[in-house]
C-alpha cells in the first residue's frame, strides 16, 4: 500500500512539473483537423480508466470547425450489444492556436486541451488536463486517420504519455471495434 501511495506521488509530482510544459504544435490548423478520427490510444492515471481499461475498445470521433474558430466533438463507441455512446463537446479557441477549453456536463470536470503533434491526413496527438474540485488529471490521447497505426506511431504516444507522468501500465492501444454508423 505505501509503495503504491508513494508510486502515485511521484507520478502527480510529475504530472504538475509538466503540465504547464506542454505546448501546442506550431502553425495549428483546425480546418485540417475536419473529419473523421479513430481513437486508437488513450493514456491516463484517472482511477476509473484504471478500473475499466481492460473493457475499452477503438471509437470514434469527427472534428468539425464552427463559424468562429471552436472545434465540435461528437464522439462514438459501438457497445458490446450493438447499442452507440456517444458524447458531444464544444471545445471553445484560445488565445493560443491548438489549445481548447471545454466543460463536460457528463463528468462535470473543465478541459485544457492541446493538440501537440499533428499529420493532418495520418494522427494526432491530444493532451488533456482534466480537473475537477480542485484536482487535475492528465489524458492523452492518439487520433488516426484510419484504425491501424505504426509502431513508431504508437512509441511516439506512449514516449508523449510517459513525459507527462502517466504510468506505463495506463497507456493503451485501443483494440478494434465495430463502428456505430450515423452521428
Amino acid at each position: 500500500m505505501r509503495s503504491t501511495l508513494l508510486r502515485m506521488l511521484a507520478a502527480l509530482m510529475c504530472v504538475l512539473s509538466v503540465c504547464a510544459e506542454v505546448a501546442p504544435v506550431a502553425d495549428f490548423d483546425l480546418q485540417k483537423m475536419t473529419g473523421k478520427w479513430y481513437l486508437v490510444g488513450f493514456a491516463t492515471n484517472a482511477q476509473w480508466f484504471v478500473n475499466h481499461k481492460a473493457g475499452m475498445k477503438m471509437g470514434t470521433a469527427v472534428v468539425t470547425p464552427t463559424d468562429v474558430g471552436d472545434m465540435d466533438l461528437a464522439y462514438a463507441n459501438l457497445n458490446a450489444d450493438g447499442t452507440c455512446w456517444r458524447m458531444t463537446h464544444l471545445a471553445k479557441k484560445s488565445e493560443t492556436p491548438g489549445r481548447f477549453t471545454f466543460h463536460s456536463k457528463l463528468w462535470n470536470n473543465d478541459n485544457d486541451m492541446r493538440i501537440v503533434d499533428v499529420v493532418y491526413d495520418d494522427y494526432a496527438l491530444v493532451h488533456t488536463i482534466k480537473t475537477k474540485e480542485g484536482v487535475s488529471e492528465v489524458l492523452n490521447k492518439l487520433y488516426s486517420r484510419g484504425p491501424e497505426v505504426s509502431e513508431v506511431l504508437q512509441q511516439k504516444f506512449t514516449q508523449l504519455s510517459l513525459q507527462t507522468g502517466i504510468l506505463a501500465d495506463n497507456i493503451a492501444i485501443l483494440p478494434r471495434n465495430g463502428e456505430c454508423t450515423e452521428y
